[in-house]
Protein backbone atom coordinates (compact mmCIF):
# COMPACT_ATOMS: atom_id res chain seq x y z
CA UNK A 1 0.00 0.00 0.00
CA UNK A 2 1.35 3.40 -0.95
CA UNK A 3 0.61 6.91 0.31
CA UNK A 4 -0.12 10.10 -1.60
CA UNK A 5 0.10 13.72 -0.46
CA UNK A 6 -2.21 15.93 -2.51
CA UNK A 7 -2.72 19.70 -2.18
CA UNK A 8 -6.18 21.32 -1.94
CA UNK A 9 -8.53 21.47 -4.92
CA UNK A 10 -6.84 18.65 -6.86
CA UNK A 11 -8.71 15.87 -8.62
CA UNK A 12 -7.93 12.35 -7.37
CA UNK A 13 -10.02 10.65 -10.05
CA UNK A 14 -12.68 11.74 -12.50
CA UNK A 15 -16.10 10.40 -13.33
CA UNK A 16 -15.81 8.08 -16.34
CA UNK A 17 -12.15 7.20 -15.76
CA UNK A 18 -10.94 3.64 -15.47
CA UNK A 19 -8.55 2.84 -12.64
CA UNK A 20 -8.53 0.27 -9.90
CA UNK A 21 -7.51 2.06 -6.70
CA UNK A 22 -9.42 2.79 -3.53
CA UNK A 23 -8.34 5.42 -1.03
CA UNK A 24 -8.36 5.85 2.73
CA UNK A 25 -8.09 9.39 4.06
CA UNK A 26 -5.30 9.68 6.62
CA UNK A 27 -5.40 13.50 6.80
CA UNK A 28 -7.57 16.15 5.15
CA UNK A 29 -10.97 16.27 3.47
CA UNK A 30 -12.19 15.00 0.11
CA UNK A 31 -15.36 15.84 -1.79
CA UNK A 32 -17.12 13.22 -3.92
CA UNK A 33 -19.46 14.57 -6.60
CA UNK A 34 -20.96 13.83 -10.00
CA UNK A 35 -21.88 16.14 -12.84
CA UNK A 36 -25.13 16.23 -14.81
CA UNK A 37 -25.73 18.93 -17.45
CA UNK A 38 -22.68 20.88 -16.22
CA UNK A 39 -24.12 20.98 -12.69
CA UNK A 40 -22.18 19.34 -9.84
CA UNK A 41 -24.00 17.41 -7.13
CA UNK A 42 -22.08 16.56 -3.97
CA UNK A 43 -22.50 12.98 -2.85
CA UNK A 44 -20.23 13.10 0.19
CA UNK A 45 -17.69 15.11 2.13
CA UNK A 46 -15.09 12.66 3.45
CA UNK A 47 -12.84 13.10 6.49
CA UNK A 48 -9.90 11.22 8.03
CA UNK A 49 -10.69 7.54 8.47
CA UNK A 50 -13.18 7.53 5.58
CA UNK A 51 -12.60 5.56 2.39
CA UNK A 52 -13.79 5.93 -1.18
CA UNK A 53 -13.32 4.40 -4.62
CA UNK A 54 -13.63 0.85 -3.30
CA UNK A 55 -15.91 -0.31 -6.13
CA UNK A 56 -12.95 -0.04 -8.51
CA UNK A 57 -11.42 -3.05 -6.78
CA UNK A 58 -14.51 -5.16 -7.47
CA UNK A 59 -15.56 -4.15 -10.97
CA UNK A 60 -14.01 -2.89 -14.16
CA UNK A 61 -16.63 -0.18 -14.60
CA UNK A 62 -15.65 3.47 -15.06
CA UNK A 63 -15.77 5.77 -12.04
CA UNK A 64 -19.32 6.93 -11.30
CA UNK A 65 -18.19 10.13 -9.58
CA UNK A 66 -15.27 12.52 -9.20
CA UNK A 67 -13.11 12.81 -6.07
CA UNK A 68 -11.37 16.12 -5.29
CA UNK A 69 -9.34 17.29 -2.31
CA UNK A 70 -10.77 20.12 -0.23
CA UNK A 71 -7.70 20.54 1.99
CA UNK A 72 -4.15 19.15 1.99
CA UNK A 73 -4.63 15.40 2.04
CA UNK A 74 -2.63 12.34 2.87
CA UNK A 75 -4.22 9.25 1.35
CA UNK A 76 -3.43 5.56 1.63
CA UNK A 77 -3.84 3.90 -1.76
CA UNK A 78 -4.99 0.30 -2.12
CA UNK A 79 -4.56 -0.98 -5.66
CA UNK A 80 -5.74 -4.60 -5.55
CA UNK A 81 -8.13 -6.96 -3.81
CA UNK A 82 -5.12 -8.73 -2.29
CA UNK A 83 -3.81 -5.48 -0.76
CA UNK A 84 -7.30 -4.78 0.61
CA UNK A 85 -7.60 -8.28 2.10
CA UNK A 86 -4.18 -7.96 3.75
CA UNK A 87 -5.06 -4.52 5.13
CA UNK A 88 -8.42 -5.73 6.50
CA UNK A 89 -6.83 -8.75 8.22
CA UNK A 90 -4.32 -6.45 9.92
CA UNK A 91 -6.99 -3.85 10.79
CA UNK A 92 -10.16 -5.66 11.95
CA UNK A 93 -11.76 -2.50 13.38
CA UNK A 94 -11.45 -0.84 9.99
CA UNK A 95 -12.86 -4.01 8.38
CA UNK A 96 -15.95 -3.82 10.60
CA UNK A 97 -16.34 -0.10 9.83
CA UNK A 98 -15.98 -0.78 6.09
CA UNK A 99 -18.66 -3.48 6.11
CA UNK A 100 -21.05 -1.20 7.99
CA UNK A 101 -20.44 1.77 5.68
CA UNK A 102 -20.75 -0.33 2.53
CA UNK A 103 -24.04 -1.77 3.83
CA UNK A 104 -25.32 1.79 4.43
CA UNK A 105 -24.24 2.86 0.94
CA UNK A 106 -25.96 -0.17 -0.59
CA UNK A 107 -29.16 0.57 1.35
CA UNK A 108 -29.15 4.20 0.14
CA UNK A 109 -28.54 3.09 -3.44
CA UNK A 110 -31.40 0.62 -3.12
CA UNK A 111 -33.72 3.37 -1.83
CA UNK A 112 -32.77 5.63 -4.76
CA UNK A 113 -33.34 2.81 -7.23
CA UNK A 114 -36.76 1.97 -5.79
CA UNK A 115 -37.75 5.64 -5.75
CA UNK A 116 -36.62 6.06 -9.34
CA UNK A 117 -38.51 2.95 -10.41
CA UNK A 118 -41.66 4.11 -8.62
CA UNK A 119 -41.48 7.46 -10.43
CA UNK A 120 -40.91 5.71 -13.76
CA UNK A 121 -43.91 3.40 -13.23
CA UNK A 122 -46.07 6.36 -12.15
CA UNK A 123 -45.15 8.22 -15.35
CA UNK A 124 -46.00 5.16 -17.45
CA UNK A 125 -49.36 4.81 -15.71
CA UNK A 126 -50.03 8.53 -16.15
CA UNK A 127 -49.05 8.34 -19.82
CA UNK A 128 -51.21 5.23 -20.29
CA UNK A 129 -54.19 6.95 -18.65
CA UNK A 130 -53.76 10.02 -20.87
CA UNK A 131 -53.55 7.81 -23.96
CA UNK A 132 -56.73 6.05 -22.91
CA UNK A 133 -58.55 9.39 -22.52
CA UNK A 134 -57.31 10.57 -25.91
CA UNK A 135 -58.43 7.33 -27.53
CA UNK A 136 -61.88 7.55 -25.94
CA UNK A 137 -62.21 11.17 -27.12
CA UNK A 138 -61.13 10.20 -30.64
CA UNK A 139 -63.70 7.42 -30.69
CA UNK A 140 -66.37 9.71 -29.24
CA UNK A 141 -67.03 7.49 -26.25
CA UNK A 142 -66.46 10.09 -23.53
Amino acid sequence: MSKLNIPPNQRIFKEGELNNAMYIILQGNVEIFFTVNNSQTRLALMKPGDFFGEMALFSSNPRSATARTITNCELAVIESKQQLENFLVKNPKFAAKMVSIMADRLAKTNELLISSMEKSVAKKIEFSTELGKDLKEDLGTV
